[in-house]
């Protein structure tokens, strides 16, 4: 995968940035009197319960005459105890101390306070953006580290219904997606706002119904069904997308399986969809749940010419549950 050398300037930029205000630069860190490797020694023992000098060596990634020196500082000042190991008894676990435990509550509160006080001056979208973007980014680091496992991401929710922020966030995927893919500027993000808009405000029939994926609860991929734009008994399948980062994840396609259940199960007699060609994972999928191209032309509705694609599936009958397919989609 190719990365813009633009975006990796504007990371390390923000990166330098956020070391310096969260204050990793001082001698000392979050109100403490220790070094920013001592109160992230005593943060990983808080939370495993008990750690030996060894596996902080690999957690914290320092040489291990460093974190012996550490490790007899901090004992020495009362924040943290050895005990007798259970297998071994060379091998003495640490743990916190009374006094120990005081001083990682006050650093839980010093560094809540730093982000609450930080993610005041953001909207609740950009907060959630904040929240996904950061662990994703932390997880990408974690793999560099030899002999590392990549750590699990934070599991993605399908639920149906309105949810506030879902025209606004929708639109935004749409926007970004097609810009980069095929062009299109202002007006197609006017015209999927619109919709979108109307859409949601006829989602109380029951012939209407709208997914969305959600990650540490901000949207992440959508998909709707709209039981009453094309008339005959048909369901027009809208808004099908997905963030970026959530590609390959199967995602798309329990979205697309709830949606084709939902069509089957109310007795449309058939749905429908329109896309741009090149999508050519979303195809994939498409054909894989029983869609099949219908109509193909060229159009220019969307602020450049494009090759736009209807496809086609036929309802099956109540209970038969459609195939699952394999890829990740994209569609207007």
């Amino acid at each position: 995968m190719t990365t813009a050398p633009s975006l990796v300037e504007e990371i390390r930029h923000a990166s330098r940035t956020m070391v310096r205000e969260l204050g990793f630069l001082r001698a000392t860190l979050a109100g403490t009197a220790y070094s920013a490797s001592a109160v992230h020694a005593l943060l990983e023992i808080e939370a495993a319960g008990t750690l030996t000098a060894a596996q902080l060596v690999q957690i914290l990634g320092l040489e291990k005459s460093s974190v012996s020196r550490m490790m007899s500082k901090l004992i020495d000042a009362g924040e943290l105890q050895e005990v007798a190991g259970d297998a071994d008894a060379r091998v003495k676990p640490l743990l916190l101390t009374g006094q120990g435990q005081q001083t990682v509550a006050h650093i839980h509160r010093y560094g809540r306070a730093q982000v609450k006080s930080a993610l005041e001056h953001l909207n609740p979208s950009e907060q959630q953006s904040v929240a996904q973007g950061l662990a994703a980014y932390a997880r990408a680091l974690g793999t560099l580290r030899p002999g590392s496992v990549e750590a699990p991401r934070s599991p993605i929710k399908i639920s149906s219904g309105y949810r506030p922020g879902l025209v606004g966030r929708v639109t935004e995927m749409h926007a970004t997606f097609y810009a980069r893919h095929s062009g299109f500027g202002q007006f197609f993000e006017s015209q999927v706002a619109m919709g979108l808009a109307d859409f949601v405000g006829r989602l109380e029939q029951p012939c209407n119904r709208a997914w969305v994926a959600t990650q540490s609860e901000r949207i992440v991929g959508s998909l709707v069904i709209d039981g009453q734009g094309l008339g005959n008994n048909e369901a027009h399948l809208r808004w099908f997308i997905l963030d970026d980062g959530c590609r390959g994840s199967g995602v798309g396609r329990q979205l697309l399986s709830e949606a084709l259940s939902f069509c089957d199960q109310f007795g449309f007699a058939a749905t429908r969809l329109w896309t741009f060609k090149g999508l050519d994972t979303a195809r994939r999928l498409y054909e894989a749940h029983g869609f099949e191209l219908t109509k193909e032309e060229e159009g220019s509705q969307w602020g450049s010419t494009v090759t736009e694609q209807q496809f086609t599936r036929i309802s099956l009958p109540t209970g038969v549950a459609s195939g699952l397919g394999h890829g990740n989609p994209q569609s207007a």
